[in-house]
């Protein structure tokens, strides 16, 4: 017999959206934009979207989100599309996602549950993979309540699964429990580990740059034209969920390492803001950040206004000190889509093109320079037999002048704080 299910990858995108709340600050998000968006992120996992609708809501209805006439409406076109996904972009309760499974006969899965399917599929350190097995069972653990009517038995006591009396769903919720706390003992030791790493950097040290930005803003193919590294960078949205670190020279000869950071989203799930908080750290620990835009997008002001808003989050929280903005430089990339660098002006931002280059000298240099604002300079005499100060005084700092005699190198030498306080212990 034939079988005649839809196949498994066609999905179907709903948007409810409420014309009030789209405002983010100054900046207005779109419908489309925000539609385009929850498009991309179901086709960055294989889903093929066949079918996409805005429904504007006028009052949210507990037990469906959308109204009645809208659940029909959409239930007959998503039979008609032969759709067997449905992502609905927004969060649902356990019980609306369960109410419209039911009525619409096909699998229902909020923003939430698709963010961290990606994050689930794009996973490749151990650090990664605890981080999004983390937040994959925070989320499920949040599904049980009242909707897992299937799972609303009782079992008898045997072995680790239960006692007497428990029913399934309170089986589940303590076995996930109970994985929840373990995954959070090794995320500690990965905290702690990261640390160690840290000092190790601090005592080498060179300042860390931290690349941030939206989602597919080209932070990593940035990251490569930079370092000349073959971190994966393609045209799809979280790319890139490990932090990774390249050693990088500037113009002045001084040694920085350069770190590429997951991407941030709109509404992105609190989940994920605690999982991947050992991942932030590396924003939080930076000398400075390169706010990386898509310039070309439709969007962008609203995606900026969300990057600062996970910033500004952070430093409430305590992981961000309150003055992670005046370490910021904004990099408005893409600008070979608007014509070239020259055509994107916007302050003291600094407009560049990772595809072709454009723009890199400029960027490298304000790099230089918002790390020279950073430094001391302080004239030194070093002994010509003293080899091995003098070699550590070119390694950590940025010569400015030498003078040269026969006995001692007069040195006029810029050198950050801590290493001038090395420097005088030497």
């Amino acid at each position: 017999m034939k079988d005649t299910a839809p196949p498994p990858n066609r999905a179907a995108i709903l948007l409810p959206w409420d014309k009030s709340a789209a405002r983010i600050g100054t900046a207005s998000r779109s419908s489309e934009a925000r539609l385009a968006e929850a498009v991309g992120l179901a086709a960055s996992i294989g889903l093929v979207v066949v079918h996409e609708a805005v429904f504007v809501s006028r009052a949210v209805m507990p037990a469906t989100l959308f109204g009645k006439g809208q659940v029909e409406m959409a239930g007959a076109a998503l039979r008609a599309a032969d759709v067997s996904v449905v992502v609905v972009d927004a969060a649902l309760t356990p019980v609306q996602q369960r109410n419209l499974e039911t009525a619409w006969g096909a699998k229902v899965i909020d923003r939430t549950g698709l963010i961290l399917d990606i994050f689930g599929a794009r996973a490749r350190t151990r650090e990664g993979a605890l981080q999004v097995e983390l937040a994959h069972l925070e989320y499920q653990r949040s599904r049980l309540v009242r909707s897992w009517t299937h799972l609303e038995r009782q079992r008898g006591g045997f072995g680790f699964l239960g006692g007497p009396g428990e029913t399934q769903i309170e089986a589940d919720r303590r076995l996930i429990g109970d994985r929840i706390t373990r995954l959070r003992l090794e995320l500690e030791d990965v905290r702690r580990t990261r640390g160690l790493h840290r000092g190790a950097r601090k005592r080498v040290p060179y300042p860390v740059v931290a690349l941030v930005g939206y989602t597919n803003a080209g932070k990593s193919t940035l990251f490569n034209a930079l370092t000349g590294a073959t971190v994966t960078a393609e045209d799809q949205l979280f790319a890139t969920l490990d932090p990774t670190m390249r050693g990088l020279q500037l113009p002045s000869g001084r040694n920085i390492i350069l770190s590429d950071t997951v991407g941030f989203i709109s509404d992105l799930p609190t989940e994920l803001v605690a999982a991947f908080r050992a991942t932030l750290e590396e924003v939080a620990e930076a000398d400075i950040l390169l706010h990386v835009r898509d310039v070309a997008h439709p969007d962008t002001g609203a995606q900026a206004t969300d990057v600062r808003g996970v910033l500004n989050r952070m430093a409430k929280e305590g992981t961000l000190d309150e003055a992670w903005a005046e370490r910021t430089l904004e990099v408005l990339n893409k600008a070979d889509l608007l014509g070239g660098v020259a055509g994107v002006v916007q302050g003291e931002a600094i407009a560049v093109s990772a595809l072709t280059g454009e723009g890199l000298d400029r960027l490298l240099a304000a790099i230089d320079e918002r790390l020279a604002e950073r430094m001391e300079i302080l004239a030194v005499e070093i002994p010509v037999t003293d080899g091995a100060r003098l070699a550590w005084a070119y390694r950590h700092g940025e010569v400015l002048r030498r003078e040269d005699s026969d006995t001692h190198v007069r040195l006029q030498l810029r050198l950050s704080a801590a290493d001038k306080a090395r420097f005088e212990q030497l």
